[in-house]
């Protein structure tokens, strides 16, 4: 292969990767930063447990978490709860002692069919924290995912 041969294989991955770049870059920024359970909270202070820097920094933006949908309150809801692990029971309905640490109550953009409990789903969505009490259910929660959509991995 003659130096010319190799230039022109070089100038060709370059305007291939240029022209890639674009959409690579939209995926990227499609999925958005990726938060965890283990990643909710920072620390438990006098009031309880305390969100982290992390989602404090989130705030607004658009994140994907991977999880468990719980068994909906009723098939035509445009929200549901995301556990960390699959729950067999509708969180709601259980006892206290079965109410999940870790939840993030996901409010969906469009409505979805909803999927088995133990079926692990990606959420990608606007993430907001504190205190919010849903006008048309009363539901109180303090962490959630907004214009939000799903997808079983």
């Amino acid at each position: 292969m003659d130096i010319f041969s190799s230039l022109y294989l070089s100038r060709r991955r370059l305007i291939g990767a240029a022209v890639a770049l674009p959409f690579t870059a939209h995926a990227v920024r499609a999925a958005g930063a990726l938060l965890s359970f283990d990643e909710l909270y920072g620390k438990f202070g006098v009031l309880g447990l305390e969100f982290s820097d992390k989602v404090k920094r989130l705030a607004g933006q658009e994140i994907s978490m991977k999880g468990f949908m719980a068994p909906p309150l009723k098939a035509e809801a445009q929200f549901f709860v995301l556990t960390e692990v699959p729950m067999s029971l509708c969180p709601f309905c259980s006892s206290d002692a079965d109410w999940p640490d870790n939840i993030v109550v996901v409010y969906l953009g469009e409505k979805q069919t909803f999927v088995q409990p133990r079926q692990t789903i990606e959420v990608r969505g606007t993430l907001e924290y504190g205190s919010w009490t849903d006008p048309e259910t009363g539901f109180v929660s303090l962490l959630r995912i907004r214009q939000a959509e799903y997808f079983a991995v």
